[in-house]
């Protein structure tokens, strides 16, 4: 395998990636996926656009791999989720699941809920995994859910994820994000009020 090109940093193949991913992020977060330019995000990592192009060949690519983490977990929550014995049980595994999923990736899912061309270009790389929101919803809803039910599982998740990648809550700390969303979750979804630790 031969090297990479002699602008890149030193620090390693793949510490390059990783600051290229992050960088491109940041940047989609401000100018959109479909405002930002390889060229542009070749800039603010201070190397050539040959340097992007060893690790990337499109921007589809880079947002595809931006997205991967959060969808790879997502997509884990929801097997695991289904794998729960009891119907309650699933709902809660998946609620914390979709909770901590979107506040670990907040910058994440800020991007998704605002710029619909993140979701055109991940759209063709997840085709055979764009059902996820599907299969979420049939965990909450259940098979013989009503309207109601149906509305409220929209309600919580859709909720969930705007709230999270929301700027206005951007200085609360994961943990009380977490909670909070939780709690409004579990309120929407019907589901008991858990029992704080200081309550306990």
């Amino acid at each position: 395998m031969t090297a990479g090109p002699a602008t890149m940093p030193a620090g390693g193949q793949e510490d390059t990636r990783t600051r290229l991913l992050a960088t491109a992020l940041r940047l989609f977060a401000e100018h959109g996926v479909e405002g930002t330019s390889l060229q542009m995000i070749a800039d603010a990592l201070g190397v050539t656009k040959a340097a992007v192009y060893y690790h990337f060949k499109t921007k589809n690519e880079i947002a595809e791999a931006v997205a991967e983490p959060g969808l790879k977990q997502l997509n884990e929550v929801v097997e695991e989720a289904t794998r729960q014995r009891r119907r309650g049980q699933q709902i809660d595994h998946l609620l914390a699941g979709f909770v901590d999923v979107v506040v670990r990736h907040r910058a994440l899912i800020a991007l998704f809920s605002r710029d619909p061309g993140v979701l055109r270009s991940v759209a063709e790389s997840w085709a055979g995994d764009e059902n996820f929101s599907k299969r979420i919803l049939e965990i909450l809803i259940g098979p013989a859910g009503d309207v109601n039910r149906a509305v409220a599982a929209h309600a919580a998740i859709t909720g969930i994820a705007l709230t999270g990648g929301a700027p206005e809550f951007a200085e609360l700390d994961d943990a009380t994000l977490r909670e909070h969303l939780l709690d409004v979750g579990r309120k929407l979804l019907g589901r008991p009020r858990r029992v704080s630790s200081a309550e306990a």
